[in-house]
């Protein structure tokens, strides 16, 4: 993939994040997407799951404006994410994991309704809620369970996004 095509399918990424569409990414999206989360499994924001989801958005918040937030305003323009998030996760995968393991650990755990693993399904209605078309999110949370045994695990989840975002996966 050329550099230029590359940058088009960071930019993409960018209004994932950017779940209020006001052009920039910042803490209130983060906010916005565990909201959006725990109100789907009907979870409380001061339960242990819910307080771990907001910890790990503030975390994945964290993380991004470190990275990305080059002018120091407290949220991410299209032009910091794909010039800086996008270089320096590529070039640093691992940073990447770390950033976003915290956030997507909490979300798995709010999805895994049976103590056994979160299913394709309780990722498709994540996906959903986080943006995706309806039409697509039961293909691509299907897509997600990578060794087939019906359910996600939290390296299939990371690489997956890993890959969504631009990023190749560390090794877990």
């Amino acid at each position: 993939m050329d550099s230029a095509e590359y940058e088009r399918k960071i930019a993409a990424r960018f209004a994932t994040f950017d779940q209020d569409g006001s052009g920039y990414i910042d803490r209130e999206d983060f906010s916005t997407a565990a909201k959006a989360v725990l109100a789907e499994f009907d979870t409380a924001a001061r339960s242990d799951r819910g307080q771990a989801v907001f910890a790990g958005a503030e975390a994945f918040w964290q993380g991004m404006a470190g990275i990305a937030d080059v002018d120091g305003d407290q949220r991410v323009s299209r032009e910091e994410f794909i010039t800086g998030a996008a270089k320096r996760l590529r070039d640093n995968p691992e940073r990447f994991a770390e950033i976003a393991r915290p956030f997507l650990r909490a979300v798995i755990a709010v999805a895994d309704e049976d103590g056994a693993g979160a299913t394709p399904q309780a990722a498709a209605r994540v996906l959903r809620v986080l943006g995706t078309p309806p039409d697509l999110a039961p293909q691509l949370a299907t897509a997600l369970d990578a060794d087939g045994d019906g359910r996600i695990s939290e390296d299939e989840i990371l690489a997956a996004f890993a890959s969504y975002c631009g990023v190749e996966a560390p090794d877990a």
